[in-house]
């Protein structure tokens, strides 16, 4: 009997220790590896583009419905365009008038102007000529006394304006040949470069008032309708992007080193019918997050987990908003041996 209690002893410690060894740090992780993962789960993200128009005015028309598939550069909607035409027009015409006045100045005076300056000259130098005779009768008369003084002053006063118009006309006849001011031509030139950017301004204006679908997508949502006054920037239709297609997903740390930048995975989702898509990792965060509640993962919900953006190759249209969907990583090439 005596030698049979240590027996019993020694294989009740044994089945602790056992126990202790199979349970506990099966539970807590202790001592036993764990094991690779070989899915993490994620949900579709696709781009969505509030459309609206860059300028103001009264929306003419929606061509487009909810639900319509359109292409890069199909016409979505048209504002009442009357306002703008007519601001090109009146920018179009003041380009013209400025361009017109700066062809003048460059040109300079016609042959018909300079012949007029010319000859107003030389009528104002005659004069002078014959004032200067005038003058000179008039001191021979004084001297011999048959004159007054007053006679010879007032031809004196006459020679001096006629000296005087003909200074006159002279500097007027040499600014006609001598052609603009080169700081009159330099101010002409910018005021018709400005001209110039206006009408481009509202050439521009009047483009802005067709809104173009910017990439090919569908449209998700018709916000505005004909007849509404919009403002600059209005949404008026909501457009859903048909590529890129993301997958936002999260990897804990401990499988953080089997990412990386351009790894090649399988992605499929509850209604997957065939192999599912082919993505490569584009972004791994920096910066460690909690596990969002949207994410099912078997994790705790509070564990540490790194944000990943998977873009989808040739993305199908099975492929929606917010879809929950699992990323299959491929094993590495240890786990393959």
């Amino acid at each position: 009997m005596n030698k049979i209690v240590p027996v019993v002893l020694l294989l009740a410690a044994a089945g602790a220790g056992a126990a202790w060894y199979y349970g506990v740090p099966q539970r807590y992780g202790y001592f036993l590896p764990t094991p690779p993962t070989q899915e993490i789960y994620g949900n579709v993200d696709i781009r969505q583009v509030s459309l609206g128009f860059r300028v103001a005015g009264r929306l003419a028309a929606v061509t487009m419905e909810e639900g319509d598939s359109v292409k890069a550069g199909d016409v979505l909607a048209r504002l009442d365009a009357g306002p703008y035409e007519i601001a090109v027009r009146a920018a179009e015409e003041n380009v013209a008038a400025l361009r017109a006045t700066l062809d003048k100045l460059k040109a300079g005076a016609r042959p018909s102007e300079i012949a007029k300056a010319r000859a107003a000259y030389e009528e104002q130098v005659a004069s002078l000529a014959n004032a200067e005779q005038a003058l000179a009768r008039a001191g021979l008369l004084r001297r011999q006394g048959t004159v007054a003084q007053a006679s010879l002053d007032s031809a004196t006063a006459a020679k001096d304006m006629a000296h005087a118009r003909v200074a006159s006309a002279k500097a007027s006849l040499d600014l006609i040949e001598e052609g603009s001011r080169t700081e009159d031509i330099a101010t002409a030139e910018a005021q018709l470069r400005a001209a110039e950017a206006q009408l481009d301004t509202t050439r521009t204006s009047l483009a802005d008032t067709t809104l173009k679908a910017p990439a090919d997508g569908v449209i998700l949502s018709r916000v505005s309708e004909p007849g509404a006054i919009v403002a600059s920037s209005t949404n008026v239709l909501v457009l859903a992007l048909t590529e890129p297609v993301w997958v936002r997903a999260y990897v804990s740390e401990l499988d953080l080193g089997r990412v990386y930048p351009g790894l090649t995975v399988k992605v499929t989702s509850d209604s997957t019918t065939g192999a599912g898509y082919e993505g490569q990792v584009g972004f791994i965060s920096p910066v460690a997050e909690f596990t969002p509640k949207a994410v099912e993962t078997p994790d705790l919900r509070t564990d540490l987990v790194y944000r990943l953006r998977i873009i989808i190759d040739h993305p199908g249209k099975d492929l929606r908003q917010g879809m929950p969907v699992t990323v299959h990583l491929p094993p590495r090439a240890d786990e393959a041996k």
